[in-house]
């Protein structure tokens, strides 16, 4: 099963055409991270982290979003969500990484380390993100005056895939 297909069936029919472009557009990024588990050599998870701006006052900061996470239905509760995004976390904080942004459940990230953007001073990059989704997580590059408003890559965009839907 290839990365694309792991993620279509992962979200379902619902949402196959526009995850399947969302994942191909962002697997074509040179610097995009992907972070796969796999079961018998068959991937089961897979996490995509795609460089995106801070806007922040002094000037634009590079930085990560987590965006999208699939686990195989069959697979889940196994801890391998938490795995890929912890993988992903310490090779991007190797990188030099300072923050990484996600839209998604607070009560899932939140035990990967992620917390509630705006009360640290980020600004979402649309209104149709839930305040309570939208999240982040500071790493060892950070500083103080990062703060600022979120710039998704432009596939997010081109396929939509900001906000609830």
């Amino acid at each position: 099963m290839e990365i694309r297909e792991l993620h279509r069936a992962a979200f379902g029919p619902d949402h196959q055409p526009e995850v399947g472009g969302l994942v191909d557009a962002l697997l074509r990024d040179p610097d995009a991270l992907s972070v796969t588990e796999t079961d018998d050599g068959v991937p089961v998870g897979n996490a995509i982290f795609t460089r995106s701006l801070l806007d922040a006052p002094p000037r634009l900061v590079d930085v990560q979003v987590l965006s999208p996470l699939a686990v195989l239905a069959t697979h889940r509760r196994r801890g391998i969500g938490r795995s890929l995004i912890a993988r992903g976390l310490r090779i991007l904080d190797e990188r030099g990484v300072p923050l990484v942004f996600l839209e998604g459940d607070p009560a899932f990230y939140a035990k990967a380390g992620f917390l509630p953007a705006g009360p640290l001073g980020f600004r979402k990059p649309s209104l149709r993100i839930p305040d309570a989704g939208f999240q982040v997580i500071r790493l060892s590059a950070y500083e103080p005056w990062m703060t600022g408003t979120l710039v998704y890559a432009p596939a997010f965009w081109e396929h939509d895939a900001v906000g609830l839907r």
